[in-house]
């Protein structure tokens, strides 16, 4: 059985800034990614959005990774050269029923730390994007978009840089945890199995997070949460798009709502919306159907949008551990009982955003438990 000091299952953004934080650190770091190349679920199916931190509960890892993410990240960018645009994004109000949704979320975000979120009339907000409907909005002057593939290829760069190493193709299929490590028995492509023991394991699996740690013997199960998926369809528009600035509606359960967002050559495209499904089954095909309700939504705020404007562009899946009932769950980070595994768990938005902030928790988590052992 061969000896690694970490183990981080998962090459998606998270599990990337993860090994690059560790090997940084003079540690021995093997990064284990079922796919055959690195961000290609959760990581790869987005906006490309840097959020601000405005929206979630004031003290939450959400909010506090967020912010302390976003600053990390646009700082990381400038650093290495990342592709990325600081452009800004409108929350609208399209009725006078919204208003005071708007003004909690204006109270949220100064909460939070955001006190550059700024509250704007109509007028205000027309100036800025002639061709918006609102009857009030918030501006965020923070929020950008990245390239999130030049990204996840830097973090890949950093973490390699520094003796991390990678084995794509490979899945975890079975493992124990004891007090004194974790051993994992790792498939690859091709068949070959082998087993390694870890000193420390970091479970970034992203949709099969939760499975991955039902998988390994030893470990709390009570504790490991249940997952949930949540599709989110996006759709690219056919023709130019006259904003340059992000537009959100106010937001609708389980998500942001249908916004525009741009892509760093200008393209719109439209979504996430939210779409539970069953019994586990992941699929990314985007129904031309759902358009129907793009439409209607999107002219909320941009009654000019065309007919027959809208192409299904792709979908992603969001990694939940709350039902569709429920209030949505705040990241979850875990070690079952067992001082050597932490498993992350409902990395959801804004886990693009806040990963650098997340690799930095995870790593304090981590020398916490060591003292503890």
């Amino acid at each position: 059985m061969d000896k690694v000091d970490c183990i981080v299952i998962g090459a998606g953004v998270v599990g990337l800034a993860v090994a690059r934080v560790l090997a940084r650190a003079g540690r021995e770091v093997v990064v284990v990614e079922s796919h055959p190349a690195i961000g290609m679920e959760t990581s790869s199916r987005n906006s490309e959005v840097i959020h601000a931190g405005i929206y979630y509960p004031t003290g939450s890892l959400k909010a506090r990774l967020c912010v302390a993410g976003r600053d990390a990240l646009y700082a990381y960018c400038e650093e290495r050269g990342i592709p990325y645009r600081r452009c800004g994004k409108l929350v609208v109000a399209t009725s006078d029923e919204q208003r005071s949704k708007l003004a909690a979320i204006h109270a949220q975000a100064h909460a939070n730390g955001c006190s550059e979120v700024v509250a704007l009339s109509a007028e205000e907000a027309c100036i800025m994007e002639p061709a918006l409907s609102c009857v009030a909005a918030l501006f965020s002057p923070n929020t950008g978009i990245i390239d999130s593939h030049a990204y996840m290829l830097a973090l890949q760069g950093d973490a390699e840089n520094a003796g991390a190493l990678f084995a794509l193709d490979s899945r975890v299929i079975a493992g124990s945890a004891n007090a004194d490590g974790v051993e994992l028995t790792v498939r690859s492509g091709d068949g070959a199995e082998i087993a390694l023991r870890a000193q420390t394991v970091v479970n970034c699996a992203g949709l099969q997070a939760p499975q991955l740690a039902a998988q390994i013997a030893g470990l709390e199960r009570d504790s490991i949460p249940v997952p949930y998926f949540a599709k989110g369809n996006y759709y690219s528009l056919a023709a130019p798009a006259p904003f340059s600035h992000l537009i959100y509606p106010v937001p609708e359960a389980g998500g942001l709502g249908v916004h525009l967002t741009l892509d760093l050559g200008g393209q719109a495209r439209f979504g996430p919306d939210v779409e539970w499904l069953e019994n586990g089954h992941i699929d990314y095909t985007v129904d031309p159907r759902r358009a129907d309700r793009f439409y209607r939504e999107i002219r909320a705020y941009w009654p000019d949008l065309p007919d027959a404007a809208l192409q299904p562009a792709y979908a992603g899946v969001r990694p939940k551990i709350a039902p569709s009932d429920a209030a949505a769950a705040d990241f979850l980070f875990a070690s079952h009982g067992n001082l050597h595994y932490l498993g992350l768990y409902g990395i959801e938005s804004p886990g693009l955003t806040a990963a650098l902030a997340i690799a930095d928790h995870v790593v304090a988590l981590l020398e916490s438990n060591s003292s503890a052992a």
